[in-house]
Formats: structure tokens, C-alpha cells, sequence
């Protein structure tokens, strides 16, 4: 069965397609939607079977690292430890598109944190679509960048992997194109920020180099 393909506007989506979106992922939808780096998979935190579907397409090991997407950070604090100073620079740098590395509180599944360090990605992304996605669901999205395994940068233009996204997915939101910069992504576990990779997010005003 072919995926529900929605058409949404980047600026001002149409709240009954987000709606429709939002309902879908509380049922178990695995969804690719639109984020302010590039397109992701995703589905609901809770929801294990969707979660193992997204590990299967990209072919994720164990040692993989999940992505929360959440709508604030009184959302992140919920998941992740954070101290006064990692509270300070996330303040600074969301929303945007930037993956922050955190140690996962008890509230965090095991099965989606680090296997071996119990940390979890986090981030707050700066697209319409997302944000208003969020705000219906009431809860974050388990992401991962939409990249095949046997591709070299992630998917653009949806239209031109439609058929496969069809039969991987349940529903598509389609924003157009996002580009294909992954976010920049900076550990926070240590006494200080380390950054792991540089993408989309300028660090510039933080002075840090890629390890």
C-alpha cells in the first residue's frame, strides 16, 4: 500500500494536513517530513515497532544515535540532564539547526539512547512545518536524517525518490526543498562543548573546531 502523500506550504502549512500528520503519528506512522536541514523519518517516542522500521531503512546498528525533536527546551529537560551552562548555550543556538548531544534521563526509553554512553541527540529545528507539527502532537518526534543506506547525501527533492519513499513510509509531508546540509552537531557531556560535526549551524561565535 502506497504512502499518503500531503503537499504543505513551507511558511504557512495547512493545519488540517498537520492534523491529519499528527493523529497518523500517534497511531504508529513512520512519516518523512520537512525539518530546517534536511528532510527526516520519523515517528512517536513511544511508539517501539515504528522505531525498529526507521533502524531498518537506514540499517542503524545499536551504537547508532537517535535524534528527539522537541518544541522547547522545558521539552529537552524532560529527556536530557542539563546544567545551567549547557542551558545557557542550547538558549542560545535554538531553534536551529543543531543536534546537541545530552546524557538521557530516566524518562528516555533505553532502547533509543546511546547503547553504550545513554546519551540522546537533541534538537529544537526553525521550520514552520515542524514546529506546528509538534505543537499538535504534544510530544517529541524520534528522527533521523532521510538518507538511504546506499545513498551519499540525504533525499531533496522527495518527488525524485517518491516511489521508493512510498513504499518505506506511511505518510509524506511535502514542504519542498530543504537542502541537504545535515545539522551541526556538538556533544554537551563533557565540562565543555565539543563539536563532532559541523553542518548547517555556524559555531563560529563559539569558537569551536570539529574534533
Amino acid at each position: 500500500m502506497a504512502s499518503e502523500w500531503l503537499e504543505l506550504h513551507p511558511i504557512d502549512p495547512q493545519r488540517r494536513w498537520l492534523q491529519r500528520a499528527a493523529d497518523r503519528v500517534r497511531q504508529g506512522a513512520v512519516i518523512a517530513y520537512p525539518t530546517d536541514s534536511c528532510y527526516a523519518f520519523g515517528c512517536r517516542l513511544g511508539d517501539k515497532d515504528a522505531a525498529e522500521r526507521i533502524r531498518g531503512l537506514r540499517e542503524f546498528d545499536r551504537q547508532h544515535q537517535f535524534t528527539l525533536v522537541c518544541r522547547d527546551l522545558s521539552e529537552i529537560a524532560t529527556y536530557a540532564k542539563v546544567d545551567n551552562w549547557q542551558y545557557r548555550l542550547l538558549k542560545q543556538l535554538t531553534p536551529g539547526p543543531y543536534t546537541f548531544v545530552l546524557e538521557a534521563t530516566k524518562e528516555l526509553p533505553r532502547r533509543v539512547m546511546h547503547e553504550k554512553r545513554k546519551t540522546i541527540g537533541i534538537r529544537i529545528p526553525e521550520h514552520k512545518v515542524t514546529q506546528a507539527l509538534l505543537e499538535l502532537l504534544g510530544e517529541p518526534i524520534l528522527s533521523c536524517t532521510l538518507q538511504w543506506p546506499d545513498a551519499e547525501q540525504p533525499v531533496d527533492d522527495l518527488d525524485d525518490d517518491r516511489a521508493r519513499l512510498e513504499r518505506s513510509v506511511d505518510l509524506v509531508l511535502d514542504a519542498g526543498t530543504c537542502g541537504v546540509t545535515p545539522t551541526t552537531v556538538i556533544d554537551l557531556t563533557g565540562e565543555a562543548p565539543v563539536l563532532i560535526r559541523q553542518g548547517r549551524g555556524d559555531v563560529s561565535a563559539l569558537g569551536l573546531e570539529e574534533s
